[in-house]
Parts: structure tokens; C-alpha cells; sequence
């Protein structure tokens, strides 16, 4: 029986798994998720130094005609320290004295004869200078079991001298087709026949979501046949297919799931479109039967298929986030079910496509989010705040636009 979206979203939270990790050099934990709390181990900066090339003074005498006693290099360990009416000339990153308050800038001052320096400026106190541990302190999280590893966060592990961390190990997916009337688009094909677009699709967005892909068959329409393709593939964390499981008289995926001791999450969404989606488990992979028509497929996918991989991958972050956006045009609909349409995000305005029949396959290619009405809406009003759920964060466009902030 069909279920609401919201049990729907929190079956797949409250799902159970086995994660298993390794450890990899830092520079291969891109997009990986990271399997444990990782540390600071010293503050950075790890001294105080100057921000600037210029010269470490002491304030009270920045009136002062003042003598250059020393030069501090970026890695000298000097520790000489600022005598009365003397100052010290001082690179970038270099550890200041002890008794500093302030670096002048070198293109704030006079060079005087004998060796001398005039401040030209007004300055501030402490201005210029990087106090120990005022971008990270010791013992501080730098990341959180669970969070993905960005090039952010490797700047961080670099600064720490952390060269290799626990990130959980990719989850295993395994897709197979079903279905006798689709050919895979490397066969050769009759006027009468189409195209399996769906196993490629799920191939490559399961990939594009961090994770190990196999794909081991089609089918042939028998249950003996779907048996063997599920069968071989219960090493998987997750089995992902399409068809054969609504009421048609040819649907023998769901007699080959009952015969295999299938273990139901749940069986239909109270959704539009996919309503024919099956979820649970045999042993201990998952399995994603998602329906046959190719746009209804995606869509279902992207809504809650990307869910169940956050969840396999290790990441805490298991819940849609959305962006405001304003709607483009007045658009009307059905009460009755919540329904998920496709559309382009400009920025600003979402527009929905026009093309969105379940099964259609050109759809998502020119779409870059979604939206998900719900049940009880008949009219949204052009200039309406909605929310919308990007498909693609790679967040660009043909259109040159002004992406500044003004007052």
C-alpha cells in the first residue's frame, strides 16, 4: 500500500547500515566522507607573526625617529627583541618580538639616512599583527564524522600536518534492467523497439554521487532470470532497477523479490509522478525498484534515491535542503497528491518545463531543479516564494549577470 512522502523520507532516515572505511592520503578524500572526529593538534598561527613586510615597532614610539637593528625573515627562529627608539625590519609570516604592538607597513614610512625609518601614518595599536591561534586553537574540531572532504577541508588537514585520514569506503551499487521490449544502446534495434534509458542514467548519477557502480544485465522476462541477476548481486549496499513492478500482466520483478524473501520498507508512494516505487531489503542490500518511465524514474531518484545513498555514503547530512526562489508564471494543478515537477532555476525565477509527461527522457537535461508541490495546492501565483531543490550545484549560466552585493 502507498505510503505519504513524509513516512516515506523517514523509513529511508531511519534505515540501518554497515559502513566500512579506510584510510587515503588527504589529497584522495575528495567528496569522500570523513569516518571520524578529526582534531587540531597545534594552533595556527603557531606564533605570533606579522601580516604584513613592513617593520615591528613598539606603539608608544611611533613618533619616533626610529633605528633598524635587525631583519626577521618568514622561518627565522630570532629572538631578538625591540629596544627603546629601534625597530626591526620584518617579512610576511614572520615570528614577531616578543615585546611588538604593531607592524608598520614598509609603504607607511620614511627611509632616513643612517639606517633610520619615520612612520608617515597614523597607526593602531596591535594592528597588522597574527596572534597565536586566532584561526585555529589546539584541540578544536576541524571536522566532524560525517561531513564530506572538500578542498576546504583539506586546506585545513595541510595546515595540521594531518597527511591521511578514516574516510568510509565508497558504497557498492549494482544496477540491472529488466524488461525484454528495451535494448541497452549498444545493441542494434528493430522500428518497433526502444532504448533502456533508465540503467544508464542511474549508472551515471549513482557515480556522480561518490559511489562504486557495477552493472551486471538485463533480464530476461522470466522470474527465474530477475532471481538470478538479484542473486548475484547481493553483495551490493544497494541494488537500483526500474519496471516490473506494477500491475501489468509481464511484471516479474516483485514475484522474483517475494521468492527471494524480500523484505518490504515500502511498497508505492503517495506521489506524482512514481507512485510504483518499491523499497527494502534482501540480507543486507537494499533494493531501489524505481518506475519505468524514464522521467518519473529520475525524478524519483533525485527525491529520494539521493537519500538513500547520503545515508550509505556516511553522511550526516541526510535531508533536502532547498533554495527560495520566485516563480516565474502562474501555474495551476491538481489537488489531490504531492507532485514533483522539473524546471530551470535562473537565479532569481523557477520555471517549469513544459515538457513533463512521466515519460519523456529530454526533461531533465535542460532542468537544473525541482519542485514539490503539495496535496492541497490548486494555483501558484506568478511571483510566488517558493522552494526549490537543485539538482546540480555546479551553479552557472549562459547569461552574464552582476553577482554583486550592493547596498
Amino acid at each position: 500500500m502507498a505510503i505519504e512522502v513524509q513516512n516515506t523520507l523517514e523509513l529511508i532516515s531511519n534505515i540501518k547500515t554497515i559502513l566500512k572505511y579506510e584510510i587515503l592520503p588527504i589529497e584522495n578524500c575528495l567528496s569522500r566522507i570523513c569516518a571520524s572526529q578529526i582534531i587540531a593538534t597545534s594552533f595556527l598561527p603557531k606564533y605570533n607573526n606579522s601580516a604584513m613586510d613592513g617593520y615591528a615597532i613598539i606603539y608608544e614610539e611611533k613618533k619616533e625617529e626610529l633605528e633598524i637593528i635587525d631583519t626577521i625573515f618568514a622561518g627565522d627562529n630570532n629572538n631578538t627583541l625591540i629596544e627603546k627608539n629601534t625597530c626591526i625590519k620584518i617579512m610576511t609570516g614572520a615570528k614577531i618580538p616578543e615585546n611588538t604592538t604593531a607592524i608598520i607597513p614598509k609603504e607607511d614610512v620614511e627611509e632616513l639616512p643612517n639606517n633610520k625609518i619615520k612612520i608617515l601614518q597614523n597607526i593602531k595599536e596591535f594592528q597588522h599583527i597574527r596572534y597565536i591561534g586566532e584561526d585555529i586553537k589546539k584541540d578544536e574540531i576541524l571536522i566532524e564524522e560525517g561531513e564530506e572532504i572538500n578542498f576546504s577541508k583539506i586546506t585545513l588537514l595541510a595546515s595540521q600536518g594531518i597527511s591521511h585520514i578514516k574516510v568510509y569506503q565508497k558504497p557498492k551499487i549494482i544496477v540491472f534492467s529488466s524488461g525484454e521490449e528495451l535494448k541497452l544502446h549498444y545493441e542494434k534495434i528493430e522500428d518497433y523497439q526502444i532504448y533502456n534509458s533508465n540503467t544508464p542514467t542511474f549508472i551515471a548519477r549513482a557515480k556522480e554521487l561518490g559511489c562504486d557502480v557495477t552493472f551486471i544485465g538485463q533480464a530476461k522476462d522470466t522470474i527465474k532470470a530477475i532471481k538470478e541477476l538479484i542473486t548475484n548481486s547481493l553483495d551490493a549496499d544497494l541494488i537500483i532497477t526500474s519496471g516490473g513492478v506494477s500491475v501489468g500482466d509481464a511484471d516479474f520483478t516483485k514475484e522474483a523479490f517475494k521468492e527471494l524473501d524480500f523484505e518490504t520498507i515500502f511498497d508505492g508512494i503517495k506521489i506524482k509522478p512514481g507512485k510504483p516505487t518499491v523499497f527494502g531489503k534482501i540480507k543486507n542490500s537494499y533494493i531501489l525498484n524505481l518506475p519505468g518511465n524514464p522521467l518519473a524514474s529520475a525524478l524519483i531518484f533525485e527525491l529520494f534515491g539521493k537519500l538513500i545513498i547520503q545515508k550509505l555514503l556516511g553522511s550526516k547530512n541526510i535531508y533536502h535542503n532547498f533554495i527560495f526562489a520566485k516563480m516565474a508564471e502562474d501555474f495551476k494543478t491538481k489537488k489531490g497528491r504531492i507532485t514533483v515537477l522539473p524546471g530551470f532555476f535562473d537565479g532569481e525565477y523557477f520555471n517549469i518545463s513544459q515538457k513533463r509527461s512521466p515519460g519523456m527522457v529530454s526533461t531533465l537535461s535542460t532542468s537544473n531543479s525541482i519542485i514539490v508541490i503539495n496535496d492541497d495546492v490548486e494555483k501558484i501565483n506568478k511571483n510566488s516564494i517558493i522552494k526549490i531543490l537543485p539538482i546540480n550545484w555546479k551553479f552557472f549560466t549562459d547569461n552574464k549577470k552582476d553577482f554583486l552585493t550592493y547596498e
